[in-house]
């Protein structure tokens, strides 16, 4: 994966999960919803709503930049990931119309199954399309692991 297509996942999953964590705080704090107040939760929902859109399309075309294969199970997982985005893009404009928004109406967004399906589906795939931990270790050293004389100890 390129270092531009790495750098747009992680601000797209960091940008959902800190919302996510905002949302959180913000629900606990029991805000009645005043139409003064909530410009960072705006702005927070206005940036997750930009991270959510298109982002079926932005994975399978990370998925073909690695050149994974097969592609159907990504595709198929990708549909549903995109589909759970597009709804909770819609609730997310829902709740930005609000000329007020409540702890309470907070805490239904986050509570949203498609909003949590989004954060835990990036998780699995990020996961998946992070390089594997044996790819980071020299060659050397793995082909040092597997050849490793017997313990002279262990015979008798």
């Amino acid at each position: 994966m390129s270092d531009t297509a790495t750098t747009e996942l992680k601000k797209r999953i960091d940008t959902i999960e800190s919302g996510y964590e905002l949302f959180l705080g913000y629900a606990a704090k029991g805000q009645p919803g005043n139409p003064n107040t909530g410009g960072e939760l705006r702005r927070c929902i206005a940036e997750m709503d930009a991270a959510l859109d298109g982002l079926g399309a932005f994975l399978a075309s990370l998925v073909r930049e690695r050149k994974l294969e097969p592609l159907a199970p990504y595709d198929s997982f990708f549909e549903v990931l995109d589909g759970d985005a597009q709804r909770a893009c819609r609730a997310l404009r829902l709740v930005l119309a609000l000329p007020a928004i409540s702890s309470q109406v907070i805490d239904n967004l986050n509570g949203s199954i498609h909003l949590r399906a989004v954060l835990t589906g990036l998780f699995l795939i990020d996961e998946i399309l992070r390089p594997r931990a044996s790819e980071a270790i020299p060659a050397a050293m793995r082909a040092g692991s597997e050849s490793r004389p017997a313990d002279p100890s262990s015979e008798s």
